[in-house]
């Protein structure tokens, strides 16, 4: 791949595509000649997604315990329908109005104005840097029972630090190695689970998937374990820029991803809960590589092991391209310093790999439970921002040209948003003081932080981008409507 050679101005371009759709490409030309880059096709992007969203079944077994299985695989089946494909729906068509990097704060920044652009900003790099926080947590929970020594202390600590180096250097190799990498690294992360499936066959009992105790539930738990195994659909809006006809390709790509994704986490819990008898205290992270010894043998138990790893391989370098195409979008759009939009000669985002794997580092030693409660709690508060933005880019601009939009009118639109709303409310409900506390002082710092930012510039001690204008964005939808 060749290096880019310049920085070009953000501009609004009227696109002709060839279903003779037009729409507005807002600040398209805001990465660095994007043509001379190779671009995510469809069966790459449908593996990004699912690594940013899944990676497979790694993670889901404190659903079992907090609720027992037959909540369990209740909720993977009813809980898409409430939050996973209205967030993909909305992905899609706030995608296609908006094919660039950035993703999400371009949409809040153009219906509620740059502060709160940079809020919601702030609150999903955090949220994303927590998460991707989790992977090495997930790796090492998997290996520590063939590992003893990884379980704690020094020796944890360095391979937490050598894994997030390593998997960093392969994400600023360039995207699309992570895109094809991702294929291959879920192929082989969801082959052990239908091999699984098969040798359990004879040992399944349906009657333990109906097995439920509603007066011992864990509430927070479940909830945030599904919240958490479920969300990030939106993700893939911050490196819309890096997709090769974004318009088409985005919509089939998330349809897909979610098919995949609830297919890999609903069979594996049909299998695990139905094959071996229930102890609920036992399914905790790694439980399925103990299951897969009971049902197969040590042999199939350090297969799925090694499915976690490299499934938790792709999950990292997923979410770091996003998190890291997110704050190049922000820089290219003057949220952040100039030297967060460029790039290395692979194309790829340096200091925003460098800030997220740093962060990385630093909150890795949280728990898994304190981590998930923490990214959930972050992550509903920019998911309001972003349902308030498409609600209001609809009453705003209803005739703006959408390549994908979800086929309701205004009232549709905002009924779409209540269900997830209203599990928003009960997730941050549930939610620890000591986790309410980390997080609100995580949001402050945001409100804080902008202002400061802005100070910096206009002092001119580091150098911003000015070649965009978010009030600009509005110009150039109406421009377009007029006749």
């Amino acid at each position: 791949m060749k290096q880019r050679s310049s920085l070009t101005k953000p501009s609004s371009a009227l696109i002709m595509e060839p279903n003779n759709s037009e729409y507005v490409v807002l600040g398209e030309a805001s990465s660095v000649n994007l043509d001379k880059f190779q671009k995510l096709s469809s069966l790459p992007l449908v593996f990004l997604i699912f690594y940013e969203v899944s990676g497979g079944p790694f993670g889901v077994e404190d659903s079992v315990q907090a609720a027992g299985p037959l909540l369990a695989l209740l909720g993977f089946l009813i809980f898409p329908f409430i939050w996973s494909i209205p967030e993909a729906l909305i992905t899609a068509e706030m995608s296609t109005m908006f094919p660039e990097n950035g993703g999400y704060v371009v949409w809040v920044s153009s219906a509620l104005g740059p502060y709160w652009g940079f809020q919601q900003g702030w609150m999903k790099w955090l949220s994303g840097v927590i998460d991707n926080a989790l992977y090495p947590v997930l790796f090492l929970d998997y290996l520590k029972s063939a590992i003893p020594a990884l379980e704690s202390g020094f020796p944890r600590i360095v391979a937490i630090i050598v894994l997030t180096a390593a998997l960093t250097y392969m994400n600023y190799r360039g995207l699309t190695i992570v895109g094809w990498a991702a294929i291959l690294l879920g192929v082989f992360s969801l082959l052990p689970f239908v091999f699984m499936g098969l040798v359990a066959i004879p040992r399944l009992e349906p009657s333990r998937w109906l097995v439920v105790d509603l007066s011992n539930v864990n509430w927070g738990l479940y909830l945030n374990t599904l919240f958490w195994n479920l969300n990030y659909w939106d993700s893939i809006s911050t490196l819309a820029g890096e997709v090769d006809n974004p318009s088409r390709t985005l919509p089939k790509a998330l349809f897909y991803a979610v098919v995949l994704v609830v297919f890999a986490y609903f069979f594996p819990l049909l299998i695990g809960t139905g094959a071996v008898p229930l102890d609920r205290d036992l399914w905790s992270d790694g439980y399925f590589s103990e299951i897969a010894k009971v049902i197969g043998g040590v042999w199939l138990r350090s297969w799925i092991q090694g499915a976690s790893a490299v499934s938790n391989m792709g999950m990292f370098v997923a979410e770091m391209s996003s998190d890291s195409f997110q704050l190049l979008g922000m820089a290219e759009h003057g949220m952040l310093p100039d030297f967060f939009a460029k790039r290395s000669r692979y194309g790829t985002p340096l200091a925003g790999i460098l800030f997220s794997a740093s962060g990385v580092v630093l909150l890795s030693w949280l728990s898994f439970q304190e981590i998930v409660a923490a990214e959930n709690f972050l992550y509903c508060f920019g998911m309001i921002m972003e349902f308030i933005a498409f609600v209001k880019l609809r009453m705003q601009s209803p005739e703006t040209p959408r390549p994908y939009k979800i086929p309701v009118g205004t009232v549709g639109a905002i009924l779409i948003c209540i269900p997830p709303t209203i599990l928003i409310m009960v997730v941050l409900a549930l939610a620890s003081l000591k986790v309410m506390a980390i997080s609100m002082v995580a949001v402050l710092i945001g409100f804080v932080m902008q202002p400061c930012l802005m100070y910096v510039e206009k002092r001119r001690w580091l150098r911003f981008s000015n070649t965009s204008n978010f009030a600009g964005l509005h110009s150039a939808y109406h421009e377009c409507n007029a006749p």
